[in-house]
């Protein structure tokens, strides 16, 4: 596709319509990979004698595992085309999903988790160059919006499911599941028309790049922002099935639907962005998702102090507060990768690969540390720090 920018056949199959739903389809798949074996994280930790924290572990080894490699996905787009680094990143996250709907140990479970990371990480990272090769500015945050909703579906969708089939089957069969939606990707990926290789990509210099790039305010700051709003959320979800389920003593399944209500907030945020951004601007988006996430971490740090997290009452507080930051983050999240890579746009693929390192480095790192501060409410004030640093990232670092 010599000219990206260029979409025939407008309609419900155009191919704008086809990347976004192919786009759509890897970020469902990577998302689904966590939210589907959440619920089930409990019966992990026993029927693989784990420990709690090595079962939290499965987790934040998932994101790292996905930041790792991105720079060097990144490169490999530019240089051979989007196809190839695609097609491998699907087919290695089919084959480590089926892998792992038959694990029995719990060493290996980590090292396959880390391994499956590593491949939707390059499947989500090509998925968002794709849009990228499209649009620009407030559009492409528009885009990335609509990107969401695949990630609110499985945010809400797959812990539901996952609830269910913790309840009435296997664990291991979400991988299979998971496993299906990379083949369908795969398929619909053949079909179409993608970029190919950057004839004046060069061969040496990659690390050149990057470092220019993290020498831009423009790109550096927003990327930083929507990370640290990214490793709020993955701390939330890895310490949710312990503080809620256990905590509360709810059910697997009911555990699950709540990750029902988590969707309906991420829609809302989402679909605030694609209605506002055109008017409002990214920037003004990014301040009011960086302040709602402030405001609902400092509640969740009273609740901690003020409660022992029991009761119905305080159930209710809580996921009030938690909806409230997946709002703010489905707002903050788009713009701030829309605005960091516009501002560099020129350098292609390496711009994406770059925020995306970025944005997943911080989330696994703070999921990492998540799995050592669980406990006694500790949880709460790393939260609170979090979304204290990236409220005065965007407020006085994003121009």
């Amino acid at each position: 596709m010599d000219n990206p920018n260029c979409i025939e056949r407008p309609g419900p199959w155009s191919l704008s319509a086809r990347l976004m739903t192919l786009a759509c389809l890897i970020v469902f798949m990577a998302q689904m990979a966590t939210t589907v074996y959440l619920p089930s994280l409990p019966i992990v930790m026993s029927d693989l004698a784990m420990t709690r924290q090595d079962a939290e572990l499965s987790i934040s080894l998932f994101v790292i595992g996905a930041a790792l490699p991105l720079l060097f996905w990144g490169a490999a787009a530019d240089r051979f085309g989007r196809r190839l680094p695609l097609a491998l990143s699907l087919l290695l996250f089919v084959g480590i999903s089926l892998l792992l709907a038959t694990t029995s140990q719990g060493p290996l479970l980590l090292v396959l988790r880390t391994l499956q990371g590593i491949a939707a990480g390059g499947a989500t990272i090509i998925a968002r160059i794709l849009i990228r090769d499209h649009w620009q500015g407030d559009e492409l945050a528009r885009r990335l919006s609509v990107l969401s909703i695949a990630f609110i579906t499985a945010l809400g969708g797959g812990q539901w499911i996952g609830g269910l089939i913790s309840r009435y089957a296997h664990w291991q069969l979400g991988f299979v599941l998971v496993a299906a939606v990379g083949m369908v990707a795969l398929a619909l990926m053949i079909r179409l028309p993608l970029q190919g290789p950057n004839a004046a990509a060069p061969t040496t210099g990659m690390w050149r790049r990057y470092a220019s790039l993290l020498q831009r305010p423009g790109f550096l700051w927003p990327a930083c922002a929507g990370g640290l709003g990214f490793a709020i959320t993955v701390t939330l979800q890895e310490i949710s099935p312990f503080v809620l389920q256990q905590g509360f003593e709810l059910e697997v399944t009911t555990f699950g639907a709540l990750g029902l209500l988590i969707g309906v907030a991420y829609f809302a945020g989402a679909m605030a962005v694609n209605r506002q951004v055109a008017r409002v601007g990214g920037k003004r988006l990014m301040r009011q998702g960086a302040g709602l996430i402030l405001l609902a971490a400092a509640g969740m740090v009273v609740l901690s102090m003020l409660s022992d997290l029991q009761g119905e009452g305080v159930l209710v507080i809580m996921m009030g507060l938690y909806c409230l930051i997946i709002f703010g983050q489905a707002v903050l999240f788009p713009n701030s990768m829309a605005l960091a890579v516009s501002d560099a746009r020129e350098h292609g693929a390496y711009a994406m690969a770059l925020c995306g390192f970025l944005q997943q480095g911080l989330a696994g790192i703070a999921a990492a540390g998540a799995t050592l501060l669980s406990h006694h409410g500790t949880w709460a004030p790393v939260i609170f720090a979090l979304a204290l640093v990236a409220a005065l990232i965007v407020r006085f670092k994003v121009r």
